[in-house]
């Protein structure tokens, strides 16, 4: 019929028709690819908690989310084809259970209400859990009080669509108390099952396998269950992404096998190491749908939970997720797939004349975010013990390097500038919070940023750095004031007051901004010829021409060199983790010499990690020795699968 899912949420308007026709006998059945799908509103301390009590639904009671809310959001999912929705969990907002209304309006929208992985039992533990009244949330010394406060949650949703979550983690987000070692924790979580399990059979239903549960290996719980953790086989077994949006283990044969089947939690809004990303929603679509389809074709097809922050600004990171949790054959798996996907996305907001034009301009401005997000613009980190970290200070970036930078965002700037001239009136709202906040807010970002890196080495003056930050003000000021108020309160440039949203101090730098240089540069698609399997272009990597490549397929690269000394090249890749939970391998040889076979995996919160995520690239450096040949051809073969080939670098010395 023409209404958008985001009609109410990004005020997109919908079209008035005189008659709406459809042919006598039409008829069309559709069914989910994926059975549990939805939202978790987290992190949700500077947007959807203060825009609900303060704005949308005024409440005395600090931080109170209430049904009128939930009622707009449960609207959203049903518009997305969604069903399942975990409630914001942080001790800013009053726990969902907690409000009144809360309940009955889940009930009325006939949404399934689960709950994270520190969340076990429908309780919110971070803002439920009275450490005055019932000591410790430790199940191992304190049994009988944590069992307490399951039951009076079960007891209350008797009647009502849940998902159990089973399991336990600390209070918000942290490691189970009263087991320290791995062993400890799997004997404690074995008998913590067991509890679990006869609670739901004894309160919800006799045949407790007909209840859904779930239980998902997030952070340590992961060593836990490669320790050997058995977890019942109707249980759904939930795999996570390490955060930034790369899936860290994908179901075997024998867990794809199990009657509960398997899931994904997937974020594309964080709060922790190494840096938060929660203010813009930048991740790459075409990464998102890699791993997704990925994960679906390996069992994950039974429940699919995206962190979704605030839900703005991630409107379309959002839709594109629900669709294919819907039917996830609608978009193929290639370039060509989510090019089109966003056109369409694109078309039905604003029109068919511009389309195409808002798809290459999105699509420049989550490539850009792809190389470095907005929020890691600062070159600072969260959570680390050494100071320096909490100081913006300069990348490895040459002067040119920067100013192309500066120069990319500001043509995109231009472009957008010029479109909302043409743009009705009727959807400049929809405009500005689906195109114009996200790509002048990640502009100005940037722009404060790298003005600030050439005024720190006396290359620019600070006052070009100063007013982008102005303008990332009155922006915000702007998105919180639309539509008569609707929205304030929720859109905030600095969650946490981090270093990077402030003006940035007026220092100076005396080192130089030269930096060594590769003599060739060759992307992905750059291929001269492949061998088994032609590669696939995703749409991901720093120009968009990554390649991702199957099992013992191989691809060539023809390059010339002046220099006749050693050849160096700086392989980057994406940074996936192993498929196969072990490796993550490709081979790489120069000019016929042997295979060199390099490991790229990463262990959780390694240093290595953090910079592959923070750059979103896997660099390995190989080494060749001299020759006298100009010409050369470098030929890469992926070992296991998940390679995903962005960018070579050369150098000869």
């Amino acid at each position: 019929m023409g209404v958008s899912p985001w009609e109410w949420w990004a005020d997109s308007p919908i079209q008035v028709k005189k008659k709406l026709s459809l042919k006598n006998g039409y008829r069309l059945m559709q069914s989910p690819s994926v059975k549990y799908r939805g939202i978790f509103i987290n992190d949700e301390d500077w947007g959807m908690t203060p825009w609900s009590y303060k704005n949308f639904e005024p409440s005395d009671i600090k931080g109170q989310i209430g049904p009128k809310t939930h009622a707009r959001i449960f609207e959203l999912l049903l518009r997305l084809r969604a069903n399942t929705f975990w409630p914001a969990m942080h001790s800013c907002s009053v726990a969902f259970y907690v409000t009144p209304g809360n309940k009955q309006m889940a009930d009325k929208y006939g949404i399934f209400i689960g709950t994270s992985h520190c969340e076990p039992m429908v309780r919110n533990t971070n803002a439920e859990w009275n450490h005055k009244v019932s000591g410790e949330y430790d199940y191992v010394h304190n049994r009988d009080s944590v069992l307490k406060f399951w039951e009076e949650r079960t007891r209350e949703l008797v009647s009502s669509d849940n998902i159990y979550t089973l399991g336990i983690r600390g209070v918000h987000d942290g490691k189970m108390q009263g087991a320290n070692t791995v062993q400890e924790q799997k004997a404690a979580i074995t008998n913590i099952l067991k509890d679990q399990r006869e609670m739901i059979k004894e309160i919800v239903n006799p045949d407790v396998e007909k209840v859904p549960q779930v239980f998902i290996p997030y952070k340590e719980v992961l060593d836990v269950y490669n320790a050997g953790l058995k977890v019942p086989e109707d249980v759904s077994l939930m795999w996570c992404d390490d955060n930034y949006g790369y899936i860290r283990h994908f179901p075997d044969s024998v867990e794809r096998n199990r009657k509960g089947g398997n899931g994904v939690y997937y974020h594309i809004s964080y709060w922790g190491r190494p840096h938060d990303y929660l203010w813009l929603s930048t991740t790459s679509p075409a990464q998102i749908h890699y791993q997704m389809k990925l994960a679906y074709d390996k069992g994950a097809k039974d429940m699919w939970i995206l962190n979704v922050g605030d839900i703005k600004p991630a409107e379309y990171q959002i839709e594109l997720f629900m669709d294919m949790a819907w039917d996830i054959n609608a978009i193929p798996n290639n370039i060509n797939g989510t090019d089109q996907h966003l056109k369409n996305f694109m078309q039905r907001e604003f029109g068919k004349k511009y389309a195409a034009e808002l798809r290459d301009i999105m699509n420049e401005h989550y490539r850009l975010a792809y190389i470095r997000k907005p929020e890691f613009m600062g070159n600072t980190r969260t959570e680390e013990k050494d100071p320096a970290y909490k100081i913006v200070s300069d990348f490895p970036w040459s002067e040119k390097e920067i100013n192309q930078r500066i120069n990319d965002y500001q043509q995109l700037e231009n472009k957008v500038a010029t479109i909302a001239k043409s743009i009705p009136l009727i959807k400049q709202n929809a405009w500005f919070q689906l195109v114009e906040y996200p790509v002048k807010g990640a502009a100005e970002m940037n722009k404060k940023l790298l003005y600030g890196h050439l005024a720190r080495h006396s290359k620019t003056d600070w006052s070009m750095s100063d007013t982008a930050y102005d303008e990332i003000v009155s922006l915000t000021k702007h998105y919180n004031e639309l539509a008569n108020g609707k929205w304030k309160y929720i859109m905030d440039f600095s969650p946490r007051d981090l270093a990077v949203y402030q003006k940035l101090p007026h220092d100076k730098v005396l080192e130089s901004l030269s930096i060594e240089k590769p003599a060739i540069v060759l992307n992905g698609a750059e291929y001269k010829s492949f061998q088994s399997e032609k590669p696939e272009m995703l749409g991901m990597g720093y120009e968009r021409k990554a390649i991702s490549m199957k099992k013992n397929s191989t691809v060539s690269y023809n390059f010339k060199i002046k220099n006749q000394g050693f050849i160096r090249v700086e392989m980057a890749l994406a940074p996936n983790h192993p498929v196969n939970d072990k490796t993550i391998r490709f081979a790489v040889s120069l000019d016929g010499a042997p295979e060199q076979v390099i490991d790229y995996h990463t262990v959780d919160r390694s240093e290595e990690w953090k910079q592959n995520v923070l750059r979103n690239q896997a660099i390995r450096t190989v080494n060749f020795e001299p020759t006298t040949s100009k010409k050369h051809t470098l030929v890469i073969r992926a070992v296991d699968e998940g390679v995903i080939v962005d960018q070579m670098k050369i150098y000869s010395e």
